[in-house]
């Protein structure tokens, strides 16, 4: 896996603008590759210097442990991917065409950042006490925003759902799982996948046609 596996597109964006200077920029990228890889115990600090063609020391005078390169890439990416979700639940439009948009949005962003993503969801029970606290809140917050635009749904009675926060689950869990086997050489782009996932979260809510 080269290191432009880990720098997908990201819906326009450059793919970890934010890390500055460009030699931190370079050890997230390659700690990505060798946690999406090789799992984040597997991996020592020397994979991710080597991978990002600089020294273990250097690695220290940008992160302290691997740890923080860990909490460095899932806050960015729970950032994100919050941001996907409040951004669709806060626009105007009816609650299915809100969770249409959030569902897009949010399988989009698992498709064209599958490496990083992986990383992001799956390696949560990694990172120390403080921090995965942390990130459990923006999974909450991410959770709530789903859960506000199917609880507006039933209350319109637009959508048909007994379970609600059950239901919210089921449909993160949906989205989140495209990281899991996403393929860019597949035959579904990203944009495709958002679309079929869309449409079969909108079954799921007994959404009216």
């Amino acid at each position: 896996m080269s290191m432009s596996t880990a720098e997908e597109t990201d819906g326009g964006s450059a793919p970890w603008s934010e890390v500055t200077p460009e030699a931190a920029r370079r050890l997230l990228v390659a700690a990505v590759e060798a946690f999406a890889e090789r799992g984040y115990h597997a991996t020592t600090t020397r994979d991710i210097a080597g991978r990002a063609g600089m020294s273990p020391a250097a690695l220290y005078i940008h992160y302290r442990t691997k740890e923080e390169l860990l909490h460095r890439i899932s806050r960015i990416g729970h950032d994100r991917a919050l941001l996907l979700l409040e951004t669709a639940a806060d626009s105007g439009g009816t609650a299915a065409e809100r969770l249409a948009d959030a569902v897009r949005s949010f399988v989009r962003w698992h498709a064209e950042r599958h490496t990083t993503a992986r990383v992001v969801q799956y390696e949560l029970e990694a990172l120390g006490e403080e921090h995965r606290a942390e990130i459990v809140a923006l999974r909450r917050k991410s959770d709530a925003a789903v859960r506000r635009i199917i609880s507006e749904g039933v209350a319109a009675g637009e959508f048909d759902v007994p379970d609600i926060p059950g239901t919210t689950l089921a449909v993160l869990s949906l989205c989140i799982d495209v990281a899991r086997w996403f393929n860019a050489q597949g035959s579904r782009t990203p944009d495709e996948v958002g679309a079929l996932y869309a449409d079969l979260v909108l079954r799921m809510v007994g959404a009216r046609r």
